[in-house]
């Protein structure tokens, strides 16, 4: 078994608090991924589980033992870097065992390991090539299969695919989603692109200035995030908020008042909310409608069209001059000049307190 538990983690650099009260389980076999800004600390809490970095205060426990004072190599785990880090004089057959070569395993054993793992990897025809010889994306599966010789419990991967061109990301994430499923392993990720993170997570962390800010399967923090920062970060293209005061409240939730005069009834709790208190209303640009259709409309003149193929964006700007991103399909009509009705839909729009926090959805 190889779940996770961390229980209290703190990590200061002097006086420069880098986390703060990290409190998570991941379960055996979980792929799990840490998202957020660069600086948020997530590559901090990933080689502090990993050995890598001291805990300043708190418990790290991997399966049954606590490992919080372990040495990496007696954690079993292995990590993947975002560097390849691979000696450019060995064959990658050589690459692949050295660290085996190291713990004293004998020779049979590794070219046994070294040769699974490159069955899985697809690699076979390239063990006696030298890394200058290989390709971007067949480095990062040396370094990963080097990482899979170990037979770890849990496997650790640092933006692994962050010195890709775009199309071999999208190549290399399905792969490594390919492969904890073959594998059948714990995975922790980290990476600072959400896509990255809702495409291959079976469980998002997102990190914020070295604190948790929402834990949950990437379409629980895509429905319902907890606050303004997760909202914003989950979600591609990003959330719309629009400023609002509440003009009314009853028991089937809280009136805001619109840009362009009329009003929207969400299905929230109040939360304290009175009339006239502000509020910030979120709603994905994939929820809105060029054709008008939804609860409330919100009228507005069109100032920028992109056109992508198989979706379009229209940027809107409204009455009060906020902007607003619709996302419509690839045959959209519209253009720069026209006026539209953007429909709004209660059900999947949000409402958050001038602190941040989401109001709590009714159903």
């Amino acid at each position: 078994m190889a779940q996770l538990s961390l229980r209290g983690l703190y990590k200061s650099f002097g006086t420069t608090q880098v986390l703060e009260d990290v409190n998570l389980d991941i379960a055996d076999r979980e792929f799990v991924v840490f998202v957020g800004p660069s600086g948020c600390g997530k590559s901090t809490l990933l080689r502090m589980i990993a050995g890598l970095e001291e805990v300043s205060a708190g418990t790290v426990t991997i399966g049954e033992r606590e490992v919080t004072h372990l040495e990496p190599a007696d954690r079993e785990v292995a990590m993947v870097f975002q560097s390849y880090a691979l000696y450019p004089h060995m064959s990658v057959f050589d690459n692949m065992a050295f660290g085996l070569k190291m713990g004293g395993i004998p020779a049979p054993e590794r070219a046994e390991r070294v040769n699974k793992a490159a069955r899985i990897l697809q690699i076979e025809d390239l063990l006696q090539r030298r890394p200058r010889q290989l390709s971007g994306g067949q480095r990062q599966r040396v370094a990963i299969g080097r990482a899979i010789v170990r037979e770890p419990k849990v496997f650790l991967f640092d933006e692994p695919l962050s010195n890709l061109d775009a199309a071999l990301r999208v190549q290399m994430r399905v792969e490594i989603a390919k492969l904890h499923n073959q594998l059948d392993v714990t995975m922790i990720y980290v990476t600072h692109d959400q896509v990255e993170a809702m495409t291959m997570a079976d469980k998002i962390v997102v990190l914020n200035k070295g604190r948790v800010e929402q834990v949950g399967s990437p379409l629980d923090l895509y429905r319902r995030p907890r606050n303004l920062f997760v909202a914003g970060f989950i979600g591609s293209p990003k959330m719309n908020f629009l400023e609002t005061t509440v003009s009314a409240v009853s028991d089937t939730g809280v009136t805001v008042g619109l840009p362009g005069g009329s009003g929207l009834t969400l299905p929230v709790r109040p939360n304290g909310a009175s009339i006239g208190a502000p509020l910030t209303l979120g709603t994905r640009p994939e929820h809105l409608r060029e054709d008008g259709d939804g609860d409330a409309r919100l009228p507005g003149e069109v100032f920028l069209v992109e056109h992508l193929g198989g979706e379009t964006f229209c940027y809107v700007r409204l009455a009060d001059d906020s902007t607003l991103l619709v996302k419509g399909d690839g045959e959209s009509p519209t253009a720069v000049g026209d006026r539209l009705d953007v429909g709004i839909a209660a059900g999947v729009t949000h409402l958050f307190s001038t602190e941040g926090q989401a109001l709590e959805h009714l159903a």
